[in-house]
């Protein structure tokens, strides 16, 4: 016979697991009935995009954020580079549209976790609204279109950085390089650019549809030597240019002239120098392999060896004046030449004619100078690069005054018993006479280093032509 004591224990514990298990029943009977009530439809206190999405299948999401996908394809995406349109997408080429199907995939999972603890917990706080549940809204494209204009700039821009390159010999700079800066462009970040700028659009409710422009990223690439590492002569940078256009010239006169500008390229001037034209550019003669053209002589234009050799002299001048280095010599042209007015004013020209005519200047920069000469044969184009180290030199060059403009004398014909009759030859050209001003002034920390002023004046030229005389 079971005792009392033991007897009332084992009830209570019966009356106590019937009673678990009663509960569990029902427990899971409701839940059982809210699994099925929500078999494809999500839970309460579930939203997308921050819009409430309770109990709403997958088409009926779909639906809800259709006015969102409609939108979406009045977008137009706009990529640049350096301000250059590079291309321009529609959402119709982009296959934009709303990811409203994964993200209802993802807030379905919400109460139907595999895990069974994690799945109970979840409903419980979604029914009895402890825990509000929101997903985002995504957008899919199709990324290769943007990747293409990308690669596009790529091919066209990105580069590898140049270290610079110096080479010091018998005098003169035999290898010389200037370091250039590389660029690489940012593929990655352009991409991210692009999907945040396409994201926003998802929450943009403007009936106004511009494009979205997006810039392509890019990063300067520095190079691991520069011009300063490579020399002990001071020299880091580019200080000045000087440029001239030499259109129109014969050949021999371009021949010349280029001949005499590779005599100053990798020319060195060292510190305190003065530097003299005529003695870099050497003897000017048809045995230093020059050819016969016009040059100015005597107060007459006349076939000599040498012509075009002052398109050097007057592309250099341009380049001290740009510098701000004082001028000890200088002679300007008797009369107006085409050549130098191609693209520039009157009166920034210079003559030599060795030995007595020169242009000289005096290196007073920090640094020794180094020149390089371009000669762009395509186009008819000189410049006179100098490369030194800069100081707080301030240049102001006036833009030249033209006055007192007279015309050129009437054409001279003059008998030559060399030609035959009925040849006639022009051997000089009219120019019109003029009166040209303009200073030249470089101050220092506010102070004024030198000035001078150009007072030029032009002769009236006057053609001249030969007449055949000759049987």
């Amino acid at each position: 016979m079971i005792p009392k004591k033991q007897h009332r224990l084992i009830t209570t514990i019966v009356f106590v697991v019937a009673g678990v298990v009663a509960v569990c029943s029902i427990a899971f009977g409701a839940f059982s009935f809210i699994q099925n009530k929500y078999a494809s439809r999500l839970f309460p206190n579930v939203s997308i995009n921050s819009e409430s999405v309770a109990n709403r299948n997958k088409s009926e999401i779909a639906l809800q954020f259709s006015p969102i996908e409609n939108r979406l394809q009045n977008v137009v995406v706009q990529i640049t580079f350096n301000s250059t349109t590079i291309a321009t997408l529609s959402a119709q080429t982009l296959r934009l549209h709303l990811n409203t199907d994964e993200a209802f995939e993802k807030a379905y999972i919400v109460g139907r976790s595999p895990n069974i603890p994690s799945r109970i917990l979840q409903t419980l706080q979604s029914i009895f609204s402890w825990q509000k549940f929101d997903f985002p809204l995504e957008i899919s494209y199709l990324k290769q279109p943007v990747i293409d204009a990308i690669s596009q700039v790529q091919d066209d821009y990105e580069k590898k950085p140049k270290d610079a390159r110096f080479q010091f010999e018998a005098g003169k700079v035999t290898v010389f390089e200037k370091e250039e800066n590389g660029l690489h462009i940012e593929t990655t970040k352009t991409l991210l650019d692009i999907d945040k700028a396409l994201k926003n659009e998802i929450n943009n409710a403007s009936d106004i549809h511009r494009p979205i422009v997006i810039s392509i990223a890019q990063t300067v690439v520095k190079p691991d030597i520069t011009l300063a590492q490579t020399n002990t002569f001071g020299i880091e940078e580019l200080i000045a240019e000087g440029n001239s256009d030499y259109t129109h010239s014969i050949p021999q006169r371009i021949h010349n002239l280029l001949l005499a500008t590779s005599k100053f390229n990798g020319v060195l001037i060292p510190k305190g120098a003065t530097f003299s034209f005529n003695d870099t550019v050497g003897d000017i003669s048809s045995s230093t392999g020059y050819q016969p053209a016009y040059i100015i002589k005597d107060g007459k234009t006349v076939l000599g060896d040498g012509g075009g050799v002052c398109q050097v002299s007057t592309t250099l001048f341009r380049a001290i004046l740009n510098a701000g280095l004082p001028i000890v010599e200088y002679h300007p042209h008797a009369y107006r030449v085409g050549y130098y007015e191609n693209d520039s004013k009157p009166g920034l020209d210079a003559t030599v004619f060795g030995p007595t005519v020169d242009l000289k200047f005096i290196n007073n920069t920090p640094a020794s100078i180094l020149i390089q000469t371009v000669a762009d044969e395509e186009h008819d184009k000189l410049a006179f690069k100098l490369y030194g180290k800069k100081d707080s030199r301030v240049v102001q060059l006036s833009t030249p005054i033209v006055s007192g403009v007279s015309a050129p004398p009437d054409p001279l014909y003059q008998d030559d018993p060399t030609l035959k009759k009925g040849v006639t030859k022009q051997v000089d050209f009219a120019a019109w006479g003029a009166k040209v001003f303009y200073t030249y002034k470089v101050t220092k920390d506010n102070q004024e280093i030198f000035q001078k002023d150009f007072n030029i004046a032009f002769r009236p030229w006057q053609a001249v032509y030969l007449v055949g005389t000759a049987n």
